[in-house]
């Protein structure tokens, strides 16, 4: 089934997540890549941002978390993500690895998004899950041979596959 108000939100969620990410890649990128980073960033917002304009709009819109159950998934997926993530950048940071915290934190959100197929009935975030997943890897690979910090990497991938997820969103709002 098609919800609308869900591709609204995913275009707003994912924009917005996209935007940070691309605030994260800040961290220590090339100086020449500063300023795509921040038009990026800037690129994201506004679609973050026409996203909850029309999740407002379509606020009774049909949305597969009207159901208790999937609602009840999301929210166990959620906080699930959010100790996990936390949990290992304390212990990484602990360590002194922080430079892994990015690239730790990307592999969870893409891990979380395994589960949220279900939730959403939506193929398309195994694709968000793997390609999370692998960004996390690459990262850590590609970063010492850029000599760059692996959030650099990290937030540049997981940015543009966000902000891929989020033009998805607005054109399957468009299209149902």
């Amino acid at each position: 089934m098609d919800y609308i108000r869900d591709y609204a939100m995913y275009a707003s969620v994912f924009g917005v997540f996209s935007f940070a990410w691309f605030g994260w890649a800040q961290e220590n990128p090339r100086a020449s890549w500063r300023i795509y980073l921040g038009i990026a960033s800037g690129i994201a917002l506004l679609v973050c941002l026409t996203g909850v304009y029309l999740s407002v709009k379509n606020w009774d819109a049909p949305s597969a978390l009207n159901e208790a159950s999937s609602f009840r998934d999301y929210l166990i997926s959620f906080y699930a993500e959010f100790v996990l993530s936390g949990a290992g950048a304390f212990v990484l940071i602990r360590l002194k690895r922080k430079a892994y915290v990015a690239p730790w934190i990307a592999f969870i959100v893409g891990i979380h998004f395994i589960s949220l197929k279900s939730v959403f009935d939506d193929p398309s975030l195994w694709l968000l899950a793997a390609l999370m997943i692998t960004v996390s890897i690459v990262a850590i690979i590609v970063s010492p041979k850029l000599q760059v910090a692996n959030s650099a990497i990290t937030g540049i991938g997981a940015g543009t596959v966000l902000f891929s997820f989020a033009l998805l969103g607005l054109i399957r709002f468009i299209a149902v």
